[in-house]
């Protein structure tokens, strides 16, 4: 039996599911988690270098390619299946989470919040 992956951040969530269509470089993955939250993720140099580390070491992405350009070496990641299994079981996570939200009877979110003590 597989255990379940501890819940992501969200910026780990969303550099994930940058990479979920196609290999991308550093900046690639900042401009599409960014992108994808709506611009609530807005990752730092040292932030998606800190968290790709990680997350190669955890296998959830790994270096597809890595070239040099302008003298500098550039690596394009991608996603693993371990990442993607990870990045649809927190998406599975927080569709649940939301349910419990979003599928409660209004009246009575109403009638509770009315009647709790300040």
């Amino acid at each position: 039996m597989t255990r379940p992956f501890a819940p992501m951040r969200e910026p780990t969530y969303f550099i994930l599911a940058a990479l979920q269509d196609e290999p991308l470089h550093g900046y690639a993955i900042v401009k599409r988690a960014q992108e994808l939250s709506g611009g609530r993720v807005r990752l730092t140099t040292g932030t998606l270098y800190a968290a790709l580390d990680r997350l190669t070491g955890e296998e959830m992405v790994r270096v597809a390619e890595e070239t040099v350009v302008n003298g500098r070496a550039r690596r394009t990641y991608e996603l693993t299946e371990h990442g993607l299994s990870a990045l649809r079981e927190e998406a599975a996570r927080m569709i649940a989470a939301a349910r419990v939200v979003r599928d409660r009877s209004v009246g009575s979110t109403v009638a509770t919040a009315r009647t709790a003590p300040a």
